[in-house]
């Protein structure tokens, strides 16, 4: 079964970061782009998993960047 964008519904933005909010760590970046991989393939439950993964990260001692604004 193929992936499709659901009728009337439109795609969601990809997630960006700007200096204003923090300056995201490796491991921030990968989640970050994994989401936005998984956006564009119509895959919401993986692109819910990689937000999930990357607030948890974020919360963590091991990520280096601010928490965002």
């Amino acid at each position: 079964m193929s992936a499709q964008r659901p009728e009337g519904r439109p795609p969601l933005p990809e997630r960006v970061f700007t200096d204003a909010q923090f300056a995201p760590c490796a491991p921030c970046r990968h989640l970050a782009l994994a989401e936005a991989e998984a956006n564009a393939e119509y895959d919401w439950s993986k692109a819910t998993d990689c937000r999930v993964l990357l607030r948890r990260h974020q919360a963590s001692a091991e990520c280096s960047a601010r928490k965002p604004v």
